[in-house]
């Protein structure tokens, strides 16, 4: 396993961090591994040498983070995990259960550490914008969780790069907790981070972990034209609406075929070659990878010794085309 520091801070993080959405319960999603399948699979991503967990209190309503709390305090040490989870949309509906607000935010950490069985969280994520909230006061509650030692770091995910400006700003002005890293969306059939959030991350050493790399599945070239349901073979390809949203478009399709291409001639996979092309990014510290099988771990790992050539990446990028900002 390689290991790479969280932006400019001096914590060190597997290259692969392992996505723990699919763990916890399948009546969240029916793609959602029980509690069983989930341990063996955080048992197997330790032994292979990652270190580095994220997970949100949404995910199977709160489950996730019971079933991966308990997982990594059987099979590792404290110290030696990476324990990142993401604060917004809560576990139930009604008011102050939801948003950015300094009333959600404590009960949040508050219910999220009494689900992973922590003391503290390493990374402690906004899982979107909370436009009904003022900067300040989200920010003001992020220092104090990070002041109280309830969490070390804390991060953002998927916002336009103006929001993340803004708010980067503002805490400085404030002399409050800056956000450490960007969980953005970035994969070969979606590239709109790289024209402003990427760039201005590495600028203000915010440490980018993208999600969905290999584009909720797309990628790896088992999915096809169609009605949602009748896209591919797995339950994520017939059910997720999500994927459906976001690729599926013609383009989309030429871009699996090159990559498809480049991975029968390198004796590689799909999903090796998407991965690999996410791990080279400039800035990237370490994708997010979402796993439902073993072979799809494997496959993970073995995507960091998969170097391709300025002529394979050239070939990957060239049929991609502009889409719609997604959040």
């Amino acid at each position: 396993m390689q290991f790479t520091k969280l932006g400019r801070t001096g914590l060190e993080v597997s290259r692969l961090c392992l996505g723990c959405m699919t763990f916890g319960s399948p009546a969240w999603r029916p793609w959602v591994l029980d509690e069983a399948a989930s341990r063996a699979m955080i048992r197997r991503a330790l032994d292979l040498g990652i270190t580095f967990f994220d997970t949100a209190d949404m995910y199977s309503n709160g489950l996730s983070e019971e079933v991966t709390g308990r997982a990594l305090r059987d099979f590792a040490r404290r110290e030696d995990v990476v324990i990142a989870t993401k604060v917004r949309f809560g576990t139930s509906e009604g008011p102050n259960q939801t948003g950015l607000s300094r009333k959600h935010i404590r009960a949040a950490i508050d219910n999220s550490l009494r689900r992973l069985g922590t003391d503290y969280v390493d990374l402690y994520q906004i899982h979107r914008p909370d436009p009904l909230t003022p900067i300040e006061e989200t920010l003001e509650a992020l220092d104090e969780v990070v002041r109280s030692g309830k969490a070390l770091y804390i991060g953002a995910s998927t916002m336009r790069a103006y929001e993340l400006a803004k708010m980067l700003h503002t805490a400085d002005r404030m002399g409050l907790a800056r956000f450490v890293s960007m969980q953005n969306h970035l994969n070969l059939v979606y590239r709109e981070e790289e024209r402003e959030m990427m760039p201005l991350c590495r600028e203000e050493g915010v440490g980018l972990i993208p999600y969905s790399p290999l584009a909720r599945g797309f990628l790896a070239g088992n999915r096809r034209q169609g009605r949602l349901g009748e896209q591919g073979d797995t339950a994520r390809a017939r059910t997720d609406q999500f994927a459906d949203k976001y690729y599926f478009a013609e383009n989309d399709f030429a871009i699996v075929d090159r990559v498809s291409e480049i991975a029968r001639e390198r004796g590689a996979s799909n999903s090796q070659v998407a991965l690999a092309w996410v791990l080279r990014q400039p800035g990237v510290a370490a994708p997010i990878v979402g796993t439902s099988r073993m072979e799809q771990l494997d496959e993970a790992i073995s995507a960091m010794s998969l170097e391709l050539n300025d002529a394979e990446v050239a070939r990957l990028e060239e049929p991609y085309r502009p889409h719609a900002w997604r959040s």
